[in-house]
């Protein structure tokens, strides 16, 4: 029964980023995700740019996360490779190292069939107490039909954005 219950708790520890539903409207909605991680503002860029090491292979049209790449620089791509082609997930549109933010056009996945309209930014903070970073994600969706896909698409994100967190590693609270 022991075993069983510090199997729950570390698991429940070891799970997805907490994340929110901030908002939700009949044509849209918008996600946040926030974890504080210890590593360098550098190295948080350099995973941004290498999501093949943190991105679930789950999430993928190729079924390898190995082939997504992302060119960090305004109308860059955040693309996978396909047997004979590809496909274009999301585009930067804003990078901007010295405010530690990147934003991009992002209508991943099932978005595109809709021609949702996606934002994906992402910002990394020196944590108030000096120890690591404070990580955040925000997603926000706007287009007909996206509103009843928040939460299969917050499951998604969330377990993306909790694995770069992993990746990155925990910071004392």
């Amino acid at each position: 029964m022991k075993r069983l219950l510090l199997a729950i708790l570390l698991c429940a520890v070891a799970g997805p980023a907490p994340a929110e539903i901030v908002a939700r409207s009949d044509h849209g909605f918008s996600l946040s995700y926030e974890r504080r991680v210890a590593a360098t503002p550098e190295a948080v860029l350099e995973a941004l740019a290498t999501p093949g090491a943190w991105w679930s292979d789950a999430h993928t049209y190729s079924g390898s996360a190995s082939n997504i790449s992302v060119d960090l620089r305004p109308g860059g791509c955040w693309c996978e490779a396909l047997p004979g082609g590809g496909v274009k997930h999301a585009e930067a549109v804003l990078v901007w190292p010295e405010r530690r933010m990147v934003r991009f056009d992002a209508p991943f996945g099932p978005l595109q069939d809709l021609g949702a309209d996606a934002i994906l930014t992402m910002t990394w903070a020196d944590a108030a107490d000096g120890v690591g970073l404070t990580l955040k994600w925000t997603f926000t969706v706007n287009g007909p039909g996206t509103a009843a896909m928040a939460g299969p698409v917050d499951g998604v994100m969330a377990e993306q954005f909790g694995r770069l967190a992993a990746h990155l590693g925990s910071a004392a609270e």
